[in-house]
């Protein structure tokens, strides 16, 4: 395949394709939504039309947004039509000669260099590329339901599947806007493998009898316990009727081969046969503690007895399997940190005990599950290095642990002598969303200031050592870049952004202030007005405006993002003082001339000097933390670098003020300087 992919083909009209093709017309790809006869397409066209109109009642989409979407899906039954694409995904239902008779005939029609993937979440990738010519063009790719709204996204290569096609399809995902997992070729690949097993053991227990005979009101129960335990929005038996039943039934089927432990319950298949849903009380069984118990350790053991086989079969990385659950089933926390929570000892517990009751060997792979989950990425390109944040599933926060891994992906880099350039990237919604709110409110609570700061000195410690470093560094923003995230780009010596990068400080507006540099490189960059219009207002900025106040160095469209991760850098750009035009020349001279005091107050400002946002602006400061302000203010002003910045963190984090902002993320709160 020449180029980047411009033109999707969807084979199957269903639920799943439509939605599929929906999500690549929202990005800005020309899609051909193919099925076997008109009346198939068009209650596909239908469908993805309803869902375009709930998203413009939603505000998800403007009516023009929408039609444009519309317009980019071309809806066909001729096998032909999909001739152009440089992608067809296969979305047909679950039978493996109806697919392999397929791609004999899609095979004929593309282009030799046109990928052809399979969304199947069952059979075997290798198997059926052995229906194609060009195996090496073949690879999985298995969408999650709804595939327009769920990021996920698997990542497939069969034996021939060439690094060529798996990159291309890396690169299809991002622009595709999900999050990318790459699984090997094993049966239900990562989050099937132990989802549907999850289901079917929930099915065994109430097989069993443990929680009653009321079905109605067991099913609830159940759902109940591992609503509590895994802390998500629908249990097992809810899950299957929105999915259907039927779809449970077959997936665990194809698992079947691995061992006892995936054997389908009768009443699974019962249930199924009958094409119904479960029967859902709202009243769910009262049980006593030791059958609570009992569902508790079964339907976490058989996670965690699965999830250690996928380790130990190397199918993906504890990250990206953990990722798998809390992007693809929005689960609140992932098995391998279920498993973390838990403990070694029990979690030994609870697998012996599934082990044992299906007459199975303790999977080898548990022990993967309590090392570090590798969360920074370090690759190499020629001369080129590039750091990749891969924690999407948290916007990529910054914690101690990504903190430790980026410091040793950039000190590799740093001192190996073939390279001369490092970038540095995210990868999801976010290049960095900040530091991990979490962290903070668990160390003021229990008091540990001393933690917060050991954690910041460590973080400014590691910026300062990429803000001075010989070689070109250069930052490439690929979505949200607040807090820390921002003030780490500007330790680069360029930063690039894709167009929908957004940029903010929000720090004053949770009770605290930029401490990882963010008022003093900022100042170089910017101007003082500017970086205090940035700090006390916590406005965000679009890629276009960063660009405007050299916030950024350019704004890049996104065959240059990827250009430039191959090394393929522009030349160096001359740096200048920043120069900013009206409004953005007022702004700056209103924060640099007028201290926060008289902003926060309700004292005019003389007129004709600034533009007629003046008040919207001063109502944006009164909103933010009074000490934080003041604080911001002192360290802009005295320009005497990052490290003052550490000065002030044990008595800002210490205040009311900082405890209340910081736990009330996403609401109005007023703060009262104390």
């Amino acid at each position: 395949m020449s180029g980047s992919i411009k033109t999707v083909g969807v084979i199957g009209a269903g639920t799943m394709g439509a939605a599929i093709a929906q999500k690549c017309a929202q990005e800005g790809f020309r899609v051909v939504l193919n099925d076997r006869s008109a009346t198939f397409v068009e209650r596909g066209l239908a469908s993805l039309e309803k869902s375009l109109a709930e998203g413009v009642e939603r505000k998800v989409f403007t009516e023009q947004e929408a039609r444009d979407i519309r317009g980019r899906i071309h809806g066909s039954f001729q096998g032909a039509d999909l001739a152009p694409c440089d992608l067809v995904v296969e979305a047909i239902f679950e039978d493996l000669e109806v697919k392999k008779a397929m791609f004999a005939r899609l095979s004929a029609i593309v282009r030799p260099d046109t990928i052809i993937a399979t969304n199947t979440s069952s059979f075997s990738v290798t198997e059926l590329a052995r229906s194609v010519s060009n195996r090496e063009r073949f690879c999985g790719l298995h969408f999650f339901y709804h595939a327009a709204k769920n990021r996920l996204v698997e990542i497939i290569p069969g034996m021939d599947t060439s690094r060529e096609t798996i990159q291309a399809l890396k690169r299809f995902a991002f622009e595709s806007g999900k999050d990318a997992i790459l699984c090997s070729d094993r049966p239900g690949f990562a989050v099937n493998r132990f989802f549907v097993p999850w289901l079917n053991e929930a099915a065994r227990l109430l097989e069993e009898g443990i929680v009653g005979e009321d079905i109605a009101a067991a099913t609830a129960a159940i759902d109940v316990i591992c609503q509590s335990v895994f802390q998500i929005g629908m249990g097992p038996f809810a899950l299957m009727n929105a999915t259907g039943v039927p779809i449970a039934y077959h997936s665990e089927r194809t698992l079947e081969a691995l061992g006892e432990a995936y054997k389908v319950s009768t009443l699974l298949r019962d249930q199924a046969s009958k094409n119904e849903p479960w029967q859902i009380s709202t009243a769910p069984a009262t049980l006593a503690p030791d059958a609570e118990q009992t569902i508790r350790d079964r339907m976490l053991g058989i996670v965690f007895f699965v999830c250690g086989e996928i380790l130990a079969e190397q199918v993906c990385t504890a990250a990206e399997l953990n990722r798998g659950a809390r992007i693809g089933l929005a689960w609140r926390k992932g098995p391998v940190e279920l498993m973390q929570n838990a403990g070694k000892v029990e979690v030994d517990r609870l697998v012996g005990t599934i082990a044992d009751r299906y007459h199975s060997t303790v999977p080898n792979g548990l022990q993967h599950a309590f090392e570090p989950m590798q969360f920074v990425k370090l690759d190499q390109s020629g001369s080129t290095a590039v750091i990749t944040f891969e924690r999407p599933e948290d916007m990529n926060a910054l914690n101690e642990v990504v903190i430790s891994q980026l410091a040793k992906c950039f000190a590799t880099a740093n001192r190996d002598s073939e390279i001369n350039q490092i970038i540095i990237t995210g990868s999801g919604k976010a290049f960095v969303a900040g530091a991990d709110i979490g962290f903070f409110i668990k160390n003021i609570r229990s008091g540990n200031i001393d933690r917060i700061l050991s954690f910041t000195e460590r973080a400014q410690s590691v910026f300062d050592e990429i803000d001075h470093s010989s070689k070109r560094v250069v930052a490439l923003l690929n979505g949200l870049t607040l807090g820390g995230g921002l003030e780490l780009a500007l330790c680069a010596d360029e930063i690039y952004a894709l167009p929908g990068t957004q940029l903010s400080f929000p720090e004053t507006g949770i009770g605290i202030y930029p401490g990882l540099g963010g008022t003093q490189r900022t100042t170089r960059r910017t101007g003082k007005g500017i970086a205090k219009y940035l700090i006390f207002t916590g406005d965000m900025l679009k890629a276009a405006d960063a660009a405007k106040i050299s916030l950024v160095d350019r704004v890049i469209p996104r065959d240059e993002y990827f250009e430039m991760l191959q090394g393929n850098l522009p030349g160096v750009p001359e740096r200048q003082a920043a120069k900013v035009t009206h409004p953005w020349n007022s702004i700056g001279q209103l924060f640099a001339e007028v201290p926060v005091a008289k902003l926060v107050s309700n004292e005019p400002i003389a007129d004709g000097l600034f533009s007629d946002d003046v008040e919207r602006l001063r109502k944006r400061v009164r909103q933010k933390a009074p000490l934080a302000l003041r604080t911001a203010e002192r360290l802009v002003e005295e320009e005497r670098g990052c490290a003052s910045e550490l000065e002030f963190l044990p008595e800002i984090f210490q205040t009311q003020d900082a405890l209340l902002g910081l736990s009330s993320i996403g609401k109005k709160v007023t703060f009262t300087g104390s």
